[in-house]
């Protein structure tokens, strides 16, 4: 499942989901359970970085031929949105108006509705998870890009333009226009313009 790195506000829901303690909650967690099996699921693509889809998890625990049964997909989604109005998941706000929603723990660390302690990941898998986290710079803290080269390219480009202009103008003010200067002039200045249209357009290139 392809993701970007992770936003600054799905990296703090990601430490408060690593970092809670046990959480009650109204409904059966027991194992073999649809909604065990969803969030101990949602908790290993967790672990891991990754928010999933409906269908990310549908394939994970169910098999991919299960993701082309859209009855089956509703009926997971039913039980996924039980399982948020119940403080167990919580549902991420969609990257594009199209894809699929996400799904994110609340906790790794459950008491349901039977008393029943639920953990989702043992103690090194927090840690490594942890560790993982606070390695991955924030975007305040990202180490500046090089500075490029497209400064310098503008202003060679500018001053290249500016010069065979000069020319053209000159040969056009002689008496008598010689080619040999005029015509290499007039392209390299046009070539010149081109290029900084193009440089302006995209100045990260």
């Amino acid at each position: 499942m392809p993701q970007d790195r992770l936003k600054p506000s799905e990296a703090r829901l990601l430490e408060e989901s690593i970092s809670s303690d046990y959480k009650t909650v109204n409904i059966r967690l027991q194992e073999g359970g649809y909604q065990y099996d969803l969030a101990k699921e949602i908790a290993s693509f967790e672990l891991e970085q990754l928010f999933p889809d409906v269908k990310d998890l549908i394939k994970k625990v169910y098999g991919e031929e299960k993701t082309d049964e859209p009855q089956f997909i509703r009926k997971i989604q039913t039980i996924l949105k039980k399982m948020e109005k119940n403080k167990v998941v919580r549902i991420l706000p969609k990257n594009k108006p199209w894809e699929l929603q996400r799904y994110a723990l609340s906790s790794f660390k459950f008491i349901d509705v039977d008393k029943n302690l639920v953990i989702l990941a043992t103690p090194q898998q927090i840690e490594q998870a942890q560790n993982l986290l606070h390695s991955v710079p924030s975007p305040q803290n990202m180490p500046k890009a090089k500075p490029s080269y497209t400064k310098a390219k503008i202003l060679i480009s500018a001053f290249i333009m500016v010069i065979s202009y000069t020319v053209v103008l000159w040969s056009l003010l002689q008496p008598i226009i010689k080619p040999i200067i005029f015509v290499p002039a007039f392209y390299i200045a046009v070539a010149c313009s081109l290029i900084l249209g193009k440089l302006h357009a995209h100045p990260q290139k």
